[in-house]
């Protein structure tokens, strides 16, 4: 979509000069705003042509049967999906009785900009009807990250030649009709319907509906009201129905007149709140709203945000594009978050319907070390809303037969809706996972609190699942069998490497956490027997190694597999799980994305340098990146042992997934992992960051067309600013007591008041490897 001549590079905005109705979808995806809380894909103010509507509160889902040809013990019996609430964008306009449409008449000209400083989606259309009445049509949306519930559209018309009759009718809209779901496996369930109305009402410019899911009784409201400045004899009338409201304005304009509607809106929902307090509640939030006004939801809008990139803004020269593309990114993962406040975060955050708006271990993994060093309250709040769901983890760990809890592959409210074992109650590595994102967090936070209230008990019982999983062998060895680890074109193996290494600092973890809160932890009935259970374990763990290849095998016996035929693969067989059934991929080497290679980033401390030389070549040449999250691991350790150009490949690669549609999904909504990868790979690839047992190191390596990098870090209340070029980097402190960190192996001190500046070392140039036939990711071209 970014390489269409209408869209411009801008560093702080995604600039659409002309509108194509081909790529609408995936604009409503990228368009896209949200706050955690409240998303709003990018459609247009007047709904049609829509591409794919879309309005989602993160949570709010139906139940849905999930079939089986031959049910199974401890198989989920029943699915989630993300519903599409009620519509709160629409605004539609007549000018002298002709509807507002960008496919009739003529559109003279148009514009949209998604604002990442401003938080804001501007608008600007000039028209003329097949009347020939000419107008000027602009809106700004937002959905404030300061009111949690409220999103605000300002929306003007201005007649350009001639005299006008105008009527805006504003709407909220539910259970509106969706375009048929295709046979993606990505894709979302159909729902229907799965609106039912329970109460709604109207009072001047104001409409709340409330409804409840039928399934799965989760009650939501929805209300709006309107601040309407036009010339005398502006008119407003309001009705509301079942399904939908409007506030219907006229007012007739002379040219150079302009009619002003400010549209707002509040959305909540709960499982457990009457109709009646819900619907108090979103007119509660109108009331804060109409209260601070326009100009104050701005104003706070722009305030949160300065201090958000303040703290993490990455900045690139050498590459427009990119450094376009990073920001983007950051931009969405924050709106994936920010005020979800004990809410999971959904691979497509709330920009689209893709996974049924599931979460998966992409969230600890990927996303959680972004906001843990730029926004560490909403990295908290994530793993709180894990925390919550420990009682339905503990459950699922009982019925399969484990002790601990057994947290689910994919899900919205906690319970398990994967109902294919092999790729997805089989990838335990999800309590591994949380329980890093915990010791991350930890680590950079400092939050005793919520150590002890949050972590502890996620540590304990994580640990708990895995050594119940796992046994020692007759050798002494502890052994994880019949798992599968990141890569879903092996399932059910014996000691993934990735699965166990990150099972050993589990459980190290959660020994030291133990020893820290020991009388808490005696409440949770640990006691010294369990903790030197898992000290065994985590010293016994089984790590393999293919003596012969001098490799490590991604599983026990990997090695030996036979190799996929790359070359007669043909390319648009691409990804192999839509054209080949899993018992073949399963049966061969050939890795849908990084997962050996992703223990190289997380678990570094367990490898030498040699070490990840030669397991990066072996796999590089193997894996096929059938997945979006596999290209910013490849660039970070690309960058790590040297292969500095190709690092920066894979970086574009990660960075421009939904803004050049690599995936061709991105119509579903925005992959939130790898744009939360592109940060990963900024910081810890070419900023070389680490954060092993936490404490903070640093060798920082540039390829050849970037020529500058910077960036911010929270760490333990203070805020570091890196920047690097191809002669040395800086260290500096902005905020907070002096900070230890680590440069290259050298302890350093850095202070507010004695930044600190090093060399980088000369990397080693290293020949280039290999990747499986025309898989090799597209050469970077800057756009300078």
């Amino acid at each position: 979509m970014i390489q269409h001549p209408a869209y411009a590079v801008d560093p702080w905005s995604v600039r659409e000069t002309e509108l194509n109705l081909d790529v609408l979808a995936q604009a409503g995806s990228a368009f896209a705003l949200a706050n955690g809380h409240i998303g709003l894909r990018g459609n247009l103010d007047e709904g049609e042509p829509a591409g794919l509507p879309g309005t989602y509160l993160n949570g709010l889902y139906e139940q849905r049967p999930l079939p089986y040809a031959e049910a199974g013990y401890g198989y989920p019996e029943a699915g989630q999906t993300a519903v599409n609430v009620t519509n709160g964008k629409i605004i539609r306009l007549l000018v002298d009785d002709e509807p507002f449409d960008v496919r009739f008449g003529e559109l003279h000209s148009h514009e949209r900009i998604l604002d990442f400083r401003a938080g804001v989606l501007h608008r600007r259309a000039e028209w003329s009807s097949p009347a020939g009445k000419r107008v000027r049509v602009s809106s700004v949306r937002m959905v404030s990250f300061v009111q949690r519930a409220v999103a605000a559209i300002l929306y003007e018309v201005e007649s350009l030649d001639a005299a006008a009759r105008l009527v805006v009718q504003s709407e909220l809209v539910a259970n509106e009709p969706m375009p048929p779901a295709d046979d993606d496996p990505r894709a979302a369930a159909e729902l229907g319907a799965a609106l039912r109305p329970e109460q709604f009402y109207d009072h001047d410019a104001r409409v709340v509906l409330v409804h409840v899911t039928k399934k799965s009784a989760l009650r939501m409201a929805a209300a709006m009201d309107h601040l309407v400045a036009g010339p005398p004899g502006t008119e407003t009338a309001t009705e509301s129905s079942r399904d939908l409201g409007r506030v219907t304005i006229t007012a007739d304009v002379q040219p150079g007149e302009r009619l002003r509607v400010v549209k707002l809106l509040a959305y909540g929902w709960s499982s457990q709140r009457s109709t009646a307090a819900l619907g108090d509640q979103v007119t509660g939030a109108l009331a804060e709203a109409r209260h601070t006004g326009w100009d104050g939801l701005l104003a706070g809008q722009r305030g949160y945000l300065d201090d958000f990139w303040e703290r993490g803004d990455v900045e690139l020269e050498g590459d427009a594009e990119l450094q376009q593309a990073v920001r983007f990114a950051l931009f969405h993962t924050l709106q994936s978050s920010a005020r979800g406040e004990r809410r999971a975060i959904p691979a497509k955050g709330l920009t689209g319907p893709g996974y049924d708006g599931h979460s998966f271990w992409d969230t600890e993994t990927f996303v959680l070390p972004v906001l843990t060093y730029t926004a560490p309250h909403a990295a908290a709040d994530a793993l709180r809303w894990r925390h919550a769901t420990l009682g339905l983890a503990r459950e699922r760990a009982r019925l399969l037969g484990f002790k601990g809890a057994a947290f689910p592959w994919r899900t919205i409210d906690g319970q398990e809706c994967s109902g294919y074992w092999p790729a997805g109650t089989a990838a335990f590595h999800i309590d591994a996972d949380i329980a890093d994102a915990v010791g991350r967090y930890q680590a950079a936070a400092d939050d005793p609190a919520f150590e002890r209230d949050t972590g502890l008990e996620l540590l304990v019982e994580t640990a708990r699942l895995w050594r119940s999983l796992g046994h020692h062998d007759a050798r002494g060895r502890f052994r994880i069998d019949g798992v599968t680890g990141p890569d879903e074109y092996s399932a059910v193996a014996d000691n993934n490497v990735y699965t166990n290494l990150m099972a050993q600092r589990n459980l190290r973890l959660a020994a030291e956490a133990v020893e820290r809160h020991a009388d808490r932890a005696a409440r949770l009935g640990v006691d010294a027997e369990e903790t030197a259970a898992w000290h065994d374990a985590a010293q016994a763990m089984l790590i393999p190694f293919d003596e012969q290849l001098g490799v490590h095998p991604q599983a026990e016996g990997f090695t030996e597999h036979q190799p996929w035929d790359f070359e007669h693969t043909a390319p648009d067989q691409y990804p192999l799980l839509l054209h080949f059934p899993y018992v073949d991929l399963y049966r061969k080497q050939v890795v849908k994305q990084a997962d050996l290679v992703l223990a190289l980033h997380l678990r570094g401390d367990a490898f030498s340098d040699e070490a990840k030389v030669r397991n990066f070549a072996y796999y590089e040449a193997l894996t096929v990146r059938d997945s979006s999250l596999s290209a910013c691991t490849q660039a970070v350790i690309a960058a790590e042992v040297g292969q500095l150009e190709l690092a920066y490949d894979y970086f574009a690669e990660a960075a421009l997934m939904d803004l050049d549609n690599l995936e061709h999904n991105t119509r579903d909504g925005l992959h939130i992992a790898s744009l939360a990868g592109a940060w990963i790979v900024a910081v810890a690839g070419f900023g070389g960051m680490r954060d092993h047992d936490g404490a903070l190191s640093f060798r920082p390596r540039l390829p050849e067309r970037l020529t500058r990098l910077a960036f911010g870090i929270c760490f333990r209340e203070r805020r570091l600013r890196v920047e690097v070029s191809h002669d040395g980097v800086r260290y500096s402190l902005r905020q907070g007591q002096p900070l230890q960190i680590i440069h290259a192996g050298e302890t350093i001190d850095v202070s507010i008041d004695e930044p600190v500046a090093r060399p980088i070392a000369a990397i080693v140039a290293r020949e280039a490897l290999r990747q499986p036939t025309g898989r090799r990711p597209a050469r970077r071209r800057t756009s300078d």
